[in-house]
């Protein structure tokens, strides 16, 4: 597996995330959101502790109407663990690196 982050689209999901051989944490976030922009060197450092077991995405939420809608993004920063078709956790909001890696040795060991 590659290491870093993806940046999809809607059209793309299905490829990149539902498709995908290992769980995939989807990171939505927007532009205009300043606790997003805190949010990027932990997406990355995740990307690349975890790149042999998990795979990281990242989505606009404002042009992505459609996997916003799909997945209850409320606000962003906004993170979603998807296995296959399954939703395995959600979490909203700025989150710190204790929890988010509890979060995902939760789900991937």
């Amino acid at each position: 597996m590659s290491e870093g982050i993806i940046t999809i689209t809607d059209a793309e999901f299905e490829t990149e995330v539902s498709q995908a051989a290992l769980p995939v944490l989807v990171y939505f976030w927007a532009t205009w959101c300043g606790p997003c922009h805190l949010m990027t060197p932990l997406m990355n450092s995740t990307a690349t502790t975890y790149s042999d077991r998990l795979k990281v995405v990242k989505m606009e939420v404002d042009p992505n109407p459609v996997t916003v809608k799909q997945y209850q993004v409320e606000g962003v920063p906004a993170f979603r663990l998807i296995q296959g078709d399954k939703l395995l956790a959600s979490v909203e909001g700025v989150i710190n690196k204790d929890k988010l890696l509890s979060l995902l040795d939760t789900h991937l060991n």
